[in-house]
């Protein structure tokens, strides 16, 4: 399981941002180190979340964002019909796979990024209900948008390994080292 921060802070805003991305998204893997698939999708509180339902939301999340900030569809459309798959392993999905997927899917935005002219370049948001029409945000929104969403994801995920099994984000960067 990859865990090492791969974005250099070079002393550059772009690779800064990137950085910060990058360890938010090590707390995630973290969380899920030494578990099945079944611990993986346990949901352990009153809430619905389990770590492999956070790592596929947090992948697909990402994906979408930078698919939009590029003016292509996400790869996977979501809606009220299907939304709640975006939090569930379907169809024999494996946290392996997740994984996977989610470091190909960072290793776009992390091309992507580094190769736009500009970080105030805009991009228009989805036409969806809870956003204001007709607006645009910079792709500096988007990096910082993606590390907010990450990094509440990766709090949510720190509870639900602690609830599995008692271990804490800091016994699992000393696991992830080892």
């Amino acid at each position: 399981m990859v865990t090492h921060v791969r974005a250099e802070a070079h002393g550059d805003e772009r690779g800064a941002l990137l950085s910060f991305l990058a360890e938010q998204r090590g707390g995630i893997r973290r969380a899920l180190l030494g578990l099945t698939n079944e611990q993986a999708s346990g949901r352990p509180s009153a809430s619905e979340l389990s770590l492999a339902g956070l790592l596929k939301h947090v992948a697909e999340v990402e994906q979408g964002w930078v698919a939009r900030a590029k003016g292509e569809p996400p790869a996977v459309k979501r809606d009220e019909s299907n939304w709640h798959e975006c939090f569930v392993l379907a169809d024999g999905e494996t946290v392996e796979q997740q994984l996977a997927y989610w470091e190909k899917v960072a290793d776009e935005t992390e091309a992507f990024i580094r190769a736009v002219p500009s970080l105030d370049d805009t991009f228009p948001l989805p036409n969806d209900p809870w956003f204001p029409p007709d607006e645009s945000v910079s792709l500096r929104w988007l990096v910082l948008h993606l590390i907010r969403e990450t990094a509440r994801h990766a709090g949510h995920a720190d509870i639900i390994r602690e609830s599995l099994d008692g271990k804490t984000a800091f016994e699992l960067v000393g696991l992830a080292r080892s």
